[in-house]
């Protein structure tokens, strides 16, 4: 399934097919789960920027909005980014707010049991998403070698990463290694240490949103560098 980007002749559509995948999932979910994603509906509906995929905003005000004290803020948005649903793309630093952005795709992945709840037409529009227009070349690898079988959980994990992008896994998760796993802790090794940073920064929720499915013990994901 491809997510395009919210811009465009058809972002408006594509906007209304989102929230509304995420209303009648959170519909058939427990009272607790329902607020939850009431909570990042009402932030995607009030502060978040489709076009750059961006929400900047400041945890006292997401207190506000929620009508909850900070301390629910800091473990809600802990929980959203466990889920893989949110990201920080940049912290926040004395005078600037924290800017998050939304995996609109994970979202979407996630809620993909109440598709047909919503009507077969809305079903076919998921499954048959365009792929993003864009005039980058993208680099060719194999999203086939060395995937892993599976049988213990690293190897569960991986094949979860591999079936949501196999490109993606193949440039990244591909290289990495379980070195423990521990008190809530994932620690994972990567070949250098560009990889470990760069997947730390911009990858680590969708990694810890896999662990949850095996292991849901798991409370962060440590990224080192094996060199």
């Amino acid at each position: 399934m491809q997510v395009a980007k919210p811009v465009g002749r058809n972002a408006p559509a594509l906007k209304y097919d989102i929230i509304s995948a995420l209303a009648v999932h959170a519909l058939s979910e427990d009272k607790h789960r329902q607020r939850s994603i009431l909570r990042i509906l009402t932030l995607i509906t009030t502060r978040y920027n489709w076009r750059t995929n961006e929400l900047s905003i400041g945890r006292e005000e997401i207190a506000r909005l929620w009508s909850v004290n900070e301390r629910t803020v800091k473990r809600e948005m802990a929980r959203f980014r466990g889920q893989g649903w949110i990201t920080v793309k940049r912290p926040a630093a004395r005078g600037r707010v924290a800017v998050y952005e939304l995996d609109l795709k994970q979202m979407m992945l996630d809620t993909s049991a109440i598709w047909p709840v919503i009507g077969s037409d809305f079903r076919a529009r998921m499954d048959h998403q365009p792929e993003p227009v864009t005039n980058v070349v993208p680099f060719k690898v194999s999203t086939n070698a060395n995937l892993p079988d599976g049988e213990d959980i690293w190897g569960q994990v991986q094949s979860v990463l591999h079936g949501r992008d196999p490109e993606l896994w193949a440039s990244w998760f591909q290289h990495l290694v379980e070195a423990d796993r521990a008190g809530g802790v994932a620690t994972l090794m990567a070949p250098s240490r560009f990889m470990a940073d760069y997947i730390a920064q911009k990858w680590t929720g969708r990694v810890l949103a896999a662990y949850a499915r095996f292991d849901p013990s798991i409370r962060s994901v440590r990224i080192e560098a094996s060199e």
